[in-house]
């Protein structure tokens, strides 16, 4: 009978938790409605539908890099190469091909990540912060000074597009959420990816490659960053070196708000696209109150420790 309540109760715990952050969200909302009359604006709002597709893109891989009980530090350096082979590389190829490309790196990033974490067995702490050292020196090996895209295209049919009233880089991101439900909930690699982030001696023991998942993982959360790279660098029409840095730091905010257990085994698709519009919601609020940078990145570095403390008895 105690082993059928306890996991009740657990359960319980963490619905309590997120209930509290999603109060202390709608509280941020209201004081942000009653403080400005530009935050309930259409404009805001689409605004915002497009910001938000660059840390929802990186905080899904991140969630599948999460729950094995790893996690992915290179995602921002994988942005801003991304974007800047999608860009400069339209001088000697058609935009289509330069985003393949750029989309294939982020494979070969992820790769190099899976490799080293799932063979040669390092910390994927260690293994994902040395590769995002060595990226981010090859990218500015590779240009030192913004690229700019050379075909309209490239803009005008990503970043800038829209089907109907919708931005066609948050209905990509849109797309992206069922995709990776669907494979976490349905598919075998996904019911594995969460048994590898419980115990992956005992999934190893029953038979399953714990490696060929752990590739699958890393590999899809360097496909993604890429994805997102593309994306960003279509929307504001620009690609430089210095962008991504610290975005590594939102995609695991994002994750840990939606639930998600540092050290594997928990999290959902759900539960990470909370995360992502509540932490775009602070973001939007500190931007029309013109907080300067600095204290944003200070207030989610507390986000994220009160996020794990909340959640540090349910583990």
């Amino acid at each position: 009978m105690a082993e059928t309540t306890h996991p009740l109760r657990r359960l319980q715990g963490i619905s309590a938790t997120n209930l509290g952050f999603v109060i202390a969200v709608c509280a941020l909302i209201i004081f942000a409605s009653a403080a400005t009359d530009t935050f309930l604006t259409e404009r805001n709002f689409t605004a915002m539908s497009r910001q938000i597709v660059t840390n929802g893109l990186l905080s899904l891989g991140m969630l599948l890099v999460i729950l094995t009980g790893g996690i992915d530090l290179s995602v921002g350096s994988v942005v801003a190469f991304a974007g800047l082979l999608a860009t400069g590389l339209q001088v000697h190829l058609p935009w289509p091909l330069a985003i393949l490309t750029a989309l294939l790196m982020g494979l070969a990033v992820g790769a190099v990540n899976g490799v080293l974490v799932a063979h040669f067995r390092l910390q994927p702490f260690i293994a994902t912060l040395a590769t995002m050292g060595s990226l981010r020196g090859l990218l500015y090996i590779y240009s030192e000074t913004p690229q700019y895209p050379e075909d309209p295209l490239f803009r005008s049919l990503l970043g800038g597009g829209f089907i109907g009233p919708f931005p066609v880089p948050a209905l990509i991101f849109l797309l992206a959420l069922p995709i990776v439900w669907f494979y976490l909930r349905h598919t075998i690699s996904g019911r594995a990816v969460y048994a590898i982030g419980v115990n992956p001696e005992a999934v190893r023991l029953a038979g399953v490659d714990v490696r060929k998942h752990l590739m699958a993982a890393y590999m899809s959360s360097g496909f993604l960053a890429a994805l997102a790279g593309v994306l960003l660098a279509s929307r504001v029409g620009v690609a430089q070196p210095s962008v991504g840095v610290g975005y590594e730091l939102d995609a695991i905010a994002a994750v840990v708000i939606g639930g998600g257990i540092l050290g594997g085994g928990g999290g959902t698709v759900i539960g990470v696209l909370g995360g992502v519009l509540a932490l775009a919601a602070v973001d939007n609020v500190l931007n029309l109150f013109n907080v300067e940078s600095y204290y944003q990145q200070f207030l989610k570095g507390l986000i994220i420790l009160v996020a794990v403390l909340a959640r540090r008895k349910k583990v």
